[in-house]
């Protein structure tokens, strides 16, 4: 954990009733409270009870994710020939989301705070967990309308890295938090990647079948552990390669409670979607003090595609940032009450 200072909470509040609170160490959400039609407030994300908790636990709980999202095999890096060796997941051969000391266990600088708005950055040293070169981020993140956050990330850097930083809540909209795969969901997608035993992408993008298939809503349960694949993650931990040519103000993704009340529309510019249902959640301590449920939450993570760096033949942009480019992208929470 990177940081000499306690960690800072920050509150934001809409004229609406919408209600933010993150804390500076690892830009982390720690609440997300959306009125209802009927005006009481529902608690949209999981979250400990104490900010401590949310920086020591391991399932990046509304944490920024960094520098790279998601795996990277055999934690090497692939450029002009050569190979970059990074710092590996500490109990696998790969990296995942950036290195046991990324983005999520660093202390974010605030540059600027309103009621509804609060930008951060971090500073990520050349060789940070392996990667080259020296990476800005700058984060804000904005109550842009009544039920709407918008968070806009920019990065630059001054050698070529691939860089993917994204924001890994955990949602669950229902007024209980226990298990969200009575969830009704919906990707907006056509392929996704399949998997190996080591949750690493196998190489090809496949069309979604009968299991994955969620470009019309249902619920999470409906192909519940059916296939090899889903038996090899627990469930769903799985890439989905967003439709780019989707309609205007189409989201790449939506999902409802089980009591239809809350829903949540995910838009992005980045070109890919990882589902994860939360299989690993048993047991760590929610609010109350309380251990969660297995699939307790559904993190809907915008993203690259996972191992991206190893794979330039894939049908999205580029994920390589060069010291004369910008990485700039948008993710937007929409929620819609009933």
């Amino acid at each position: 954990m990177s940081g000499d200072s306690p960690p800072q909470v920050i509150s934001l509040q809409h004229p609406s009733g919408l209600t933010l609170k993150l804390m500076d160490y690892g830009a982390t959400w720690l609440s997300c409270c959306v009125p209802l039609a009927d005006g009481n407030m529902r608690e949209t994300i999981l979250g400990s009870a104490r900010p401590l908790d949310d920086i020591t636990q391991h399932a990046y709980m509304g944490a920024m994710v960094g520098r790279y999202t998601n795996r990277i095999a055999n934690a090497t890096l692939r450029l002009n020939g050569q190979d970059i060796t990074l710092q590996k997941d500490a109990t696998k051969p790969h990296q995942l989301h950036g290195g046991p000391d990324g983005f999520n266990r660093r202390q974010w600088t605030i540059l600027a705070h309103t009621p509804t708005t609060v930008a951060l950055s971090l500073l990520s040293p050349d060789g940070d967990q392996g990667f080259p070169g020296a990476l800005t981020t700058t984060i804000t993140i904005s109550l842009s309308g009544a039920h709407q956050i918008t968070l806009q990330i920019h990065a630059v850097t001054s050698k070529p890295c691939p860089v993917c930083v994204t924001h890994h809540p955990y949602f669950n909209l229902d007024a209980v938090q226990t298990d969200s795969r009575q969830h009704i969901l919906q990707i907006n997608a056509d392929y996704y990647l399949p998997i190996d035993e080591n949750l690493l992408p196998l190489g090809n993008i496949a069309k979604v079948d009968d299991v994955f298939e969620f470009r019309q809503p249902r619920s999470i349960n409906v192909h519940w552990l059916q296939g090899e694949q889903q038996r090899r993650a627990g469930g769903y931990d799985h890439a989905y390669l967003v439709n780019l040519a989707r309609k205007n103000g189409e989201p790449a993704a939506m999902i409802t409670g089980s009591d239809g009340r809350l829903t949540l529309r995910i838009s992005t510019s980045l070109p890919a979607m990882q589902l994860y249902c939360g299989q690993s959640l048993g047991g760590i301590l929610n609010r109350n003090g309380k251990p969660l449920e297995r699939c307790a939450g559904v993190a809907l993570e915008p993203q690259f595609l996972p191992d991206s760096p190893n794979h330039p033949e894939w049908p999205q942009p580029n994920c390589w940032l060069a010291p004369n480019e910008v990485y700039q992208h948008t993710i937007c929470y929409d929620f819609s009450a009933n």
